[in-house]
Parts: C-alpha cells; structure tokens; sequence
C-alpha cells in the first residue's frame, strides 16, 4: 500500500515524542546546572596527580619526575623539573619527586597517553569539566598543587580501577618491608657471627 513505510515512521515519531512526558527512560534532558551532569564511567577530561595523603599532598606524590609523561605527550603540554634530593615513594623506595609539574590545560587534547605510559600510577584523568578561566593563559596552566588530588578521590571517580592500583601498591609495599626486615636478619646475624667468631 502506498504511503505504509510513512505511516510506520510517523508511528515510531508519536510513540517517542508521547514516551518522553512519562517514561523515565526517554526523559534524556538533564536540568543542568541544577542537576549535576551524570557522566560516564570511562568519561575523561585533564590529568591530575595522585597523593597518598590529601593532608600532605605535596610530601606524598607517587610522581617521582621520571619525565616519561612530558616526553610522550603529544602536543607537548607538560612541564617538569626533578627534585635534587630523594624522598620515599608510594611503596616506600627512596625517589626523586618533581619540584615543578606543570600542565597547559590550554594546550592538553585529553588523549591520556600521559596516564598509559606512567609506570608509576601516579598521573590519572579527571571527570571535571568545569574549568573556565578568565585568563586564558596563567588560569588554564595547572602547576603541582593544582594538580595534586588525594587517592580517596581517585577512588570515588574511578573505583574499579583505583582499587586494582591499590592493591598492587599495597603488594608492592609487602614486598619492600619483606625485603627490608630480611636484609636486616642477614645483617643482624652476620654481625653475632663476626661477634662470635671474634670472642676468645
């Protein structure tokens, strides 16, 4: 009949136009910014640092300035300078940690190898989205205390992923202490050897 394939898609127009009044699923309007936006679980925006603890974030960064970051970013956006001193790491290592990390917010495209070629975890992208400046230039460049965000926040934006890191921190950490306390047996029981050896 003339005119059906029409009729067809006139009916599937009136169902989803009469469906987004009453059906929650078809409710897709959001009243933002009353409404906080629901983004998506894998939803990424700019990078931002890790710190063990939000009350000392800048003594306790998992980035030890290895410039690995800075060196595959694309449009060349990151800037870090290395400390000239060591500190200990998220597992306990003594490391270098970075005395400037900057970000270009300007400039960064969000692809995330930064987050891809970190070995230490220390770099993970953001789900803010709000961050109009009205200086383009000195308000979008983000330096290390702007960047730095505690793990617990990490962990509420990216749950599944923050708890597989932690976990193997928390392994690498077992290990390091393993390691210690029976390198000091060894030593503890070469000097009662030498004690030993050495009395009359």
């Amino acid at each position: 009949m003339l005119g059906t394939g029409i009729l067809q898609g006139l009916a599937v127009t009136a169902k989803n136009f009469v469906g987004s009044y009453h059906d929650p699923a078809r409710m897709v309007t959001q009243e933002y910014p009353d409404v906080p936006a629901k983004l998506p679980a894998a939803y990424r925006n700019f990078p931002f640092l890790v710190t063990e603890n939000a009350t000392d974030p800048m003594g306790t960064l998992h980035c030890v300035a290895c410039q690995i970051c800075e060196k595959e970013c694309p449009p060349q956006c990151i800037y870090i300078e290395k400390s000239k001193d060591k500190k200990p790491d998220a597992t306990g290592k003594m490391q270098l940690y970075p005395t400037v990390f900057a970000i270009d917010t300007a400039v960064c495209m969000g692809c995330q190898i930064c987050v891809e070629v970190c070995p230490f975890d220390s770099i993970k992208m953001d789900k803010v989205f709000e961050v109009a400046a009205t200086d383009r230039f000195s308000g979008l460049l983000l330096n290390r205390e702007q960047l730095a965000k505690s793990n617990a926040y990490y962990n509420q934006i990216h749950p599944t992923e923050a708890a597989e890191v932690d976990a193997r921190l928390a392994a690498e950490r077992k290990a390091a202490e393993e390691k210690a306390r029976a390198a000091a047996a060894a030593a503890a029981a070469k000097a009662a050897a030498k004690t030993a050896g050495s009395a009359p």
